[in-house]
């Protein structure tokens, strides 16, 4: 059994990262609700855009030929946004993403797909998948507890430009999805070419909209912007699921630190029980001794 002073220094120790972990705990819980109150707010504006791009898929004629972006073509070159936090302490959440991902890029069936190349966003996603001589056409670090628009905008235009130039025949998006505190679960989502929802008949037949100037002209405009929103969603439900995991990581670091510093304050009391009953043992020996 270890001395009573290894045994107060691993008190100590402990006693300070569990300081530390309810710290980032607290930290992570205030940055929790703001993040998830974005994530959830935006979903209704996402929701309501996929109707309208319905509906307008509907009327502006053949998809292969109403706007570039709804070209299907062979496959040979696949580009692949991966969304990761920039910092770790965050449970198993950057772990999923990375094994996730690396079914898509470094699997089996990766070939299926052509070449493929990445565009990591959040230093993890990028560290890891670069020691696997991937190319990234592009990298984007810090984009801050709250992106807004204009920080995930170039994200989705670099991936626009490549596939309207011809560089790219398919992108896909590769986020942690928020489903609730202690649940965050990756999700892949093909965002090039555009794939229009089916419009509803039923509701398309009781509302009838005019498009001015012309459908054609609408979708041209409007499938850009959706390109956008879909990058600018993954953004922030992966700020949410950071933030949920973190919490819930640091929590349970707490904890288990707590739980430690119980199980070692009893080693201890159980060493210094020992250590005065050897010392009433040597006394009463040397007492008895004197009599002798």
């Amino acid at each position: 059994m270890a001395n009573t002073r290894e045994i107060r220094r691993r008190i100590r120790s402990v006693e300070n990262t569990a300081k530390i972990t309810n710290a980032i705990q607290l930290v992570a819980a205030s940055k929790m609700r703001r993040a998830q109150d974005r994530a959830l707010q935006a979903r209704p504006y996402a929701e309501k855009m996929q109707t309208v791009l319905g509906h307008l898929s509907g009327v502006a004629g053949e998809p292969e030929t109403a706007h570039p972006l709804l070209e299907r073509r062979d496959v040979n070159e696949t580009t692949v946004i991966l969304i990761t936090p920039d910092r770790g302490l965050c449970g198993g959440l950057i772990a999923n993403l990375e094994r996730h991902t690396g079914e898509i890029v470094l699997g089996p069936d990766a070939g299926g797909s052509g070449d493929i190349s990445m565009i990591p966003v959040g230093r993890k996603g990028g560290d890891y998948f670069q020691r696997f001589g991937i190319d990234f056409r592009a990298s984007f670090q810090e984009l801050g507890d709250y992106p807004g628009l204009a920080e995930t905008q170039p994200i989705s235009r670099i991936a626009i430009d490549d596939y309207t130039d011809g560089k790219v025949d398919q992108v896909m998006l590769v986020y942690a999805s928020f489903v609730n505190t202690v649940t965050q679960v990756p999700v892949t989502v093909p965002i090039l070419p555009v794939e229009p929802p089916a419009s509803d008949e039923e509701s398309s037949g009781e509302t009838q909209y005019i498009f001015e100037p012309s459908p054609q002209e609408v979708l041209a405009d409007l499938l850009p912007r959706y390109v956008d929103l879909l990058v600018y969603q993954a953004v922030l439900e992966a700020a949410a699921s950071e933030q949920s995991a973190r919490m819930v990581a640091m929590r349970n670091a707490t904890d288990a630190a707590n739980d430690m510093i119980s199980d070692l304050t009893l080693v201890y009391n159980k060493a210094r029980q020992e250590q005065i009953t050897s010392e009433l043992l040597d006394i009463t020996g040397g007492v008895e001794a004197l009599k002798g």
